[in-house]
């Protein structure tokens, strides 16, 4: 590396710490749970809570399932029969059963006809688009849509249209001026993972069937626990097996390992084994991952207790936090950004909590817009009324030094 191009690089670095945006990684030494054990910030001098248990709030573990004994020991179990991983591409070195059976799990579980499996639902999405879609056809996007899904479409020649974030009125806008094209396609985030906003799907579908459409959508933040069984987003919106195309992620509320998937009709499916660059060029899921996956179907199809106590704790949260004197974006869903508007002062917010013993973190831009900075958190169906309670008193208090709560 030339001295030129390191001093550049490290005038970026103090620019986003001098604009409090650097984003510092906390470490933590042991499993995801309610709690958690946090080892300090890396590249963050200053305050931590070194060695301390503290109250997680900021994981996407939805459903608690990512520590839960039934998912573990069937990774384990997998791990003894199946190995540590594949060693190559399934095309080469062919698959293993536990991979056939997740994919056929996943797609009776979704709704759908069959399901192919991807190393990371970037992936699924970044995967998505090209093997499908050309010159002659269109996609329409929400504005607000995922890196992923936006990188996805980059990759593919199909013209492009995005509508205003959430609205009905532009994306029939959008699909009129796509009228001429041969396919076209609305892909938008089933759940929007900064907001927690849940797509129309109902109505996004009564538009696509009138202009002759494809509907797609994200279910990283859905799918586990959204609609009365947890199939997703398009159960919630009373649209289940009307979807044509569903990607979706095994790192969040499905276990929270890595992984992703597309789910479809066969015909998609099968054209995604042939084309898809992410599968053909990247090595599957290790089969731990895939049988624990398997696992955590078993435990969803079986009773919805985990997404009905997860619907309790976010109900209760948000009510309790609004009465702490945060604003809060309205919502059902639980991803609850509570609202601070500046990037510093998030900072210092999420600072301050951690040494009140809750683990919450701060976004800004770029991930958020400019002005729209908060604390994001996330319930989980893992969270006791008791520590919901510790957190939520913990906010206040810092609100409250802070100057961020409203009295």
């Amino acid at each position: 590396m030339t001295t030129e191009f390191a001093r550049h690089l490290q005038q970026q670095l103090q620019e986003l710490r001098d604009a409090g945006l650097y984003k510092a990684e906390r470490v933590i030494t042991g499993a995801q749970g309610a709690l958690i054990q946090v080892a300090g910030a890396q590249g963050a001098p200053g305050r931590t809570a070194d060695g301390r248990e503290v109250i997680n709030l900021c994981a996407n573990n939805y459903l608690g399932l990512s520590s839960h004994p039934q998912v573990i020991a069937a990774a384990h179990e997998a791990l003894r029969t199946h190995g540590y991983g594949m060693s190559s591409v399934r095309f080469i070195c062919g698959t293993q059963d536990l991979h056939k059976t997740l994919e056929a799990r996943l797609a009776r579980f979704l709704g759908t006809e069959d399901a192919i499996l991807y190393a990371a639902a970037f992936d699924a999405n970044g995967g998505l688009f090209e093997p499908l879609f050309g010159e002659a056809d269109a996609i329409i996007s929400d504005e607000l849509n995922h890196a992923s899904i936006i990188d996805g479409i980059r990759l593919c020649k199909a013209q492009r249209w995005r509508y205003k974030h959430n609205d009905m009125a532009d994306l029939e806008r959008c699909l009129q001026e796509a009228s001429a094209a041969r396919f076209k396609l609305v892909f938008s985030d089933g759940v929007f993972s900064m907001d927690g906003t849940i797509a129309q799907l109902d109505r996004m579908r009564e538009l696509c069937d009138r202009h002759g459409a494809l509907l797609g959508i994200d279910e990283c933040h859905a799918s586990g626990f959204m609609g009365a069984r947890g199939r997703g987003t398009h159960e919630h919106r009373g649209v289940f097996g009307q979807v044509d195309l569903i990607t979706g992620t095994l790192g969040k509320a499905l276990g929270g390992a890595s992984g992703g998937f597309t789910a479809a009709r066969r015909e998609v499916v099968e054209l995604l084994r042939q084309r898809s660059r992410p599968y053909l060029f990247s090595n599957t899921l290790m089969p731990a991952i895939a049988g624990a996956s398997i696992a955590v179907l078993d435990l969803l199809e079986a009773s919805t207790a985990l997404r009905d106590k997860l619907e309790d704790n976010t109900l209760w949260f948000r009510r309790a936090i609004v009465a702490a004197g945060f604003d809060i974006k309205p919502g059902t869903h639980p991803i609850v950004p509570i609202m601070v508007y500046d990037a510093v002062k998030a900072q210092a917010l999420s600072a301050r909590l951690l040494e009140l013993g809750v683990y919450a973190v701060g976004f800004f831009f770029p991930v958020v817009p400019k002005g729209q900075a908060r604390i994001r958190v996330q319930m989980s169906a893992v969270h006791e009324r008791e520590h919901l309670e510790r957190a939520v008193a913990a906010f206040a208090q810092a609100g409250r030094e802070l100057g961020l709560a409203r009295a």
